[in-house]
């Protein structure tokens, strides 16, 4: 991170030098929550998401009925019985992790394959609009308010969010 900064530092003298430096920022977070493509794509992942968490419920609640039916059960069952008991109870709670990771682990589930998926025209188009605008507008450089570089302070006056998604949204 310091030696971004210190490589833009050195950047924008050198700009500075031979001319002026514009510079315009986005919050990207505003179009993605504006943009109709986005919206739909959110709404799609949405309902996936809300698929899995369907099926999560049901393993729960089947894994809980199994458990509280074991218990009433538990006193009058032999050792033997018991024992398939617990690991037929062991087997369905470790299925039930198993397939919460799958969907939903940080790194590796599927949510953040789908999400990747569906939202990757979206962010082209964006990408797009950014360039297009940045270019209109002769910036030299143009950040992301919510990304991971950190703006502390901004003149809105180089805020150009609204001119990308305008421009997204009228498709031109």
């Amino acid at each position: 991170m310091k030696k971004f900064v210190l490589l833009l530092l050195l950047l924008s003298i050198g700009v500075f030098a031979q001319g002026s430096l514009k510079i315009g920022y986005v919050d990207s977070e505003v179009i993605l929550k504006q943009l109709p493509e986005s919206i739909k794509a959110q709404g799609e992942l949405e309902s996936i998401v809300k698929g899995w968490n369907a099926q999560l419920d049901s393993m729960q609640q089947s894994l809980q009925a199994d458990y509280e039916d074991y218990q009433k059960k538990e006193a009058t069952m032999k050792e033997s019985l018991k024992k398939e008991a617990v690991t037929r109870l062991q087997q369905k709670d470790m299925e039930l992790k198993e397939f919460n990771k799958s969907k939903f682990d940080r790194q590796s589930g599927e949510y953040v394959r789908q999400q990747e998926q569906i939202l990757k025209p979206v962010k082209e188009k964006i990408f797009k609009g950014i360039d297009a605008v940045a270019k209109e507008e002769g910036m030299s450089f143009v950040f992301d308010k919510t990304g991971d570089i950190l703006l502390l302070y901004a003149d809105s006056a180089f805020d150009i969010t609204y001119k990308v998604l305008d421009k997204l949204k009228r498709g031109k």
